[in-house]
């Protein structure tokens, strides 16, 4: 015993010691795959922030296209868009100005702007033709022109044609650093959330506006340069502590845990040791639950999948294969929801968080909408599936859907482990002042050894057809323990070959109250 507990201890002690001189010689290492990791975080933020601005830019160009007959409400809306100083038309391929609106805040536009546009359109000619191949292709793409610094002014062009012309474009006369205080500002305060700065600075490296609407004059530690907005640079800081600092205070807390974890690992041998042989058995009834479970999910996981792909590249043609096609995907959606569900129940059921809400009720009701419910799905299955209800069934204290949960369960069950006889009957009774529900199959049977340990968790039995039906060995044991908690019992009356009878039995109410 002495050898073994002393092979247990190096046998804890070692990985983790392992694993603290490993965490120390990696440590910078560790540092860059973090910090690679933060940039790509920062990076999909600034992302999400240039999004927001091809968003914005989609906007004015859906109002545009749309107000393209009335010229009042094209002046409207450029006089009341603030980061908006002038919507230019022109014709293609003649890249000649057709149409201008101002706004009121632009002075001396056509003298400097509209000749700087006129330049610039002629200068790109070939950014143009791939705008006009883009809007044949049935996409809308915006591309920036160089920039009139010294107006702070960005011009961004697009086709607005209709899909049959293609020979009209449109250039936005955008107000940078408007556009970036009055429309990306309140974007970036909600994205930061008081975790980070965000600043705009322009291609002079000049502030533009930051997210907490202060002056910031320090070292940016990631920036990108603005889709639309070119002569625009969006950058990124971390608030509080440097990347550095973050990355060093996790690698001492790793080494922290470690340490504490083995500690915890050295005063746990001893309890380990005692414990050994148990937890092997319940290891491998979790990892036979795991593997079960596993093939269970897979398999309509995989028929859904295949259904949905040939459905989805339109390979199906006939009316009714697609209809028996979506009937296979809704058939596995709901038997993949019923493994979850057991499965959540009984995770439920064994940490005792289950809630049971009981009510007077007659039983031959609930079996009744559970005869209705499937007889549809049994026929089709060769099933032939009935019900015989007794008159005179007192009312007793029930949880409805816990109840028909554990009868699905004994149906689903008879299904399973019938073989040439398919059929299923559901019987409800009083006996010695208690209310019975039967499930009857004429199945496979089960053998005299193996029936008192039929309602274990996690226990199937593994000989014969049973060993190859798919399940996951929990069924069994949910029902018992919803049965218990009606504080009734479930007995079982079976032989090999000539089927199995369930019976669940429910005390009246002076008993179950």
């Amino acid at each position: 015993m002495k050898k073994i507990g002393f092979i247990l201890i190096l046998i804890i002690i070692l990985p983790v010691a392992f694993l603290i001189f490993n965490e120390i010689g990696k440590l910078n290492e560790t540092e860059e795959v973090l910090e690679e990791t933060y940039n790509n975080q920062l990076e999909a933020i600034l992302f999400s922030v240039n999004q927001y601005s091809d968003d914005i830019v989609n906007s004015w160009a859906n109002k545009i296209v749309e107000s393209r007959d009335d010229e009042i409400l094209l002046q409207q809306f450029v006089r009341d868009n603030l980061a908006l100083e002038a919507v230019v038309f022109f014709k293609y391929p003649e890249n000649k100005i057709n149409e201008v609106f101002v706004s009121d805040r632009i002075t001396q536009f056509e003298k400097t702007v509209l000749n700087k546009i006129d330049s610039l359109i002629n200068e790109n000619k070939t950014t143009i033709e791939r705008l006009i191949e883009y809007r044949k292709s049935g996409y809308r793409k915006f591309e920036p022109l160089n920039s009139a610094n010294e107006l702070n002014y960005s011009l961004l062009i697009f086709s607005a044609a209709a899909p049959d012309e293609f020979n009209e474009l449109v250039c936005f006369v955008i107000n940078s650093e408007s556009f970036a205080k009055k429309i990306l500002l309140p974007r970036i305060q909600q994205i930061t959330q008081n975790k980070f700065l965000i600043i705009v600075k322009d291609n002079q490296n000049q502030f533009v506006v930051s997210s907490d609407n202060k002056t910031f004059d320090g070292n940016i530690e990631y920036e990108k340069p603005m889709w639309l907005i070119p002569n625009y640079k969006i950058g990124i800081v971390l608030l509080g502590e440097t990347i550095q600092d973050l990355v060093r205070e996790r690698a001492t807390n790793n080494l922290i845990l470690i340490t504490v974890l083995l500690l915890i690992l050295l005063f746990a041998v001893i309890f380990v040791f005692r414990a050994v042989k148990k937890e092997l058995e319940l290891a491998q009834l979790k990892a036979d639950f795991v593997s079960n479970v596993s093939h269970e999910l897979r398999t309509p996981l995989a028929l859904i999948s295949m259904f949905a792909e040939t459905l989805e590249l339109e390979r199906v043609k006939n009316d009714e294969k697609k209809k028996e096609y979506y009937s296979i995907i809704s058939q596995e959606a709901n038997r993949l929801g019923r493994i979850v569900n057991s499965i959540l129940n009984f995770a439920k059921m064994e940490a005792g968080k289950r809630k049971f809400t009981f009510e007077q009720k007659n039983i031959n009701e609930v079996v009744d909408n559970i005869h209705q419910t499937y007889s549809y799905h049994l026929q089709n299955k060769g099933f032939k599936f009935e019900k015989e209800l007794s008159s005179n069934i007192p009312e007793i204290k029930i949880d409805t859907e816990a109840l028909s949960e554990a009868i699905i369960n004994l149906i689903d069950n008879a299904v399973k482990y019938s073989d040439n006889r398919k059929e299923v009957i559901l019987k409800t009774g009083v006996n010695n002042n208690s209310v019975f529900i039967e499930v009857i199959d004429k199945g496979i049977g089960i053998a005299a050894e193996e029936q008192k340990k039929i309602f274990d968790k996690f226990y199937r039995v593994s000989s014969g057809l049973i060993h190859n039906v798919k399940g996951t060995g929990i069924g069994l044991s949910l029902v018992k323990q919803i049965v218990e908690a009606h504080k009734g019992r479930i007995e079982l009356k079976s032989n090999p070959g000539e089927g199995s009878t369930f019976r669940i039995i429910i005390p009246p109410i002076e008993f179950s109250s």
